[in-house]
């Protein structure tokens, strides 16, 4: 008997004898009490073997909650004979915050934001001109879009900011909010502002060696059938677009590694080995976590052909033969559930970071062309890598390098 099933017994006979279930009015279900949360209920269905509590959805094995129930319904218990030797609930984890270091990294943020992009942006390539009156070197262009994703504001409103920028010496010229506009909606922007994403994230390769994947969307302000929608036509098919943003996410610092952009249908198992392969060329890594939605023989062979022990769940219908790898992590997930949530727990990490980018920038795009809103949600992306990075300058005392000189040598 596993470790953890041990321990849902326990936990379940802790449950039973504390008397926090009782059978629900179907007669067919019971309702248990979380240890955890006091006003959380689940329901137990011990014909059909179900609950539904996240552990029980996540795992699709028995529950303590489920044996609470089995437990529960023994005489013995029901006369309060047996006794469970400890019926506390394991204090949760907390994680402690270095106030001070983050205080500081809050409150100069936008100085060092400015500043850090300056760096970045000088690596960006300058395309020949062959005729025509001189164009906006595309650094400025880049530096601009990034400040006005950053700032939050229209286009418009965010022309002071970029003057501002202007006058500290950041750009030399502070485009108009149509040509920044422009800027977003050229294909050529695309694989620049990926490239900068991943130069973003180097200060932090020494820290980073496990990694999740997973993504998220970003909601648009355009329809599919835009016609229909304005005419009152067909308003029952009416959908909004949405953009889905694929990220390999470090799990110490909540980075961005890798990221591609995609139409809302992409199913995510096929962007796992770009992604992969975008963060081993500079970083070590060493695991990589996701949820049941990249589970394939394909990228598990693929996660250990990069050197790395891949720690993904298996669906209820999954069978124990495949590649060595499947075979190896089948083994892992099945008999040894303890190390493998260990490993895979910190695929939280992912989660954690689409948040705080959302909750940052914005889970919603401004832009109109398809094209343009790709290369926003990637100006979202860097945006929020160099916060995180300006982070970490006070919290692990890095000096964030990107190929050019330290950083603070351009602090005020």
């Amino acid at each position: 008997m596993t470790t953890a099933l041990e321990g849902r017994l326990e936990r379940g006979k802790a449950i039973a004898i504390s008397g926090r279930l009782r059978p629900a009015p179907d007669g067919k279900t019971w309702v248990v009490l979380s240890q955890r949360l006091p006003k959380t209920r689940y329901t137990v269905d011990v014909t059909k073997n179900t609950c539904t509590c996240p552990d029980f959805d996540e795992w699709g094995l028995d529950c303590k909650h489920i044996f609470a129930v089995r437990f529960f319904q023994d005489p013995e218990i029901k006369k309060g004979n047996i006794k469970c030797e400890d019926t506390t609930v394991p204090a949760k984890t907390v994680y402690k915050q270095d106030w001070p270091a983050y205080n500081a990294g809050q409150v100069l943020e936008r100085e060092y934001f400015e500043i850090l992009l300056k760096d970045l942006c000088r690596l960006v390539p300058e395309p020949k001109q062959a005729k025509g009156r001189p164009r906006i070197p595309m650094a400025d262009m880049i530096y601009s879009a990034v400040t006005k994703v950053y700032s939050g504001f229209s286009g418009r409103r965010a022309s002071t900011d970029i003057r501002e920028c202007r006058e500290h010496g950041h750009i030399q010229h502070a485009p108009h909010y149509n040509s920044i506009s422009r800027c977003l909606g050229m294909e050529e922007l695309t694989p620049i502002l990926k490239k900068l994403i991943q130069v973003s994230a180097l200060p932090l390769v020494p820290v980073e060696t496990q990694f999740a994947a997973d993504a998220t969307g970003f909601s648009t302000s355009t329809y599919n059938r835009w016609f229909d929608y304005k005419y009152g036509q067909a308003e029952e098919q009416k959908q909004q677009r949405w953009v889905k943003a694929h990220a390999m996410v470090g799990c110490k610092t909540n980075v961005i590694t890798a990221i591609e952009v995609t139409e809302s249908f992409v199913a995510d198992t096929t962007q796992l080995t770009e992604l992969l392969k975008q963060t081993s060329d500079k970083f070590n890594v060493q695991e990589v976590s996701a949820d049941k939605g990249y589970l394939s023989n394909i990228n598990l062979m693929t996660i250990e052909a990069f050197g790395a022990s891949p720690y993904i769940p298996f669906k209820s219908d999954s069978q124990g033969s495949g590649s060595l790898a499947w075979e190896r992590l089948w083994r892992l997930f099945w008999f040894r559930q303890d190390e493998f949530a260990k490993h895979y727990h910190q695929r939280s990490n992912v989660e954690s970071t689409f948040s705080a980018l959302k909750r940052k920038l914005g889970g919603s795009v401004k832009s109109k062309d398809m094209v343009a809103q790709y290369n926003e949600v990637l100006c979202k992306v860097l945006a929020y890598n160099i916060t995180v990075v300006i982070h970490e300058m006070f919290e692990l005392g890095i000096k964030p390098e990107f190929g050019i000189r330290p950083v603070t040598e351009y602090a005020y």
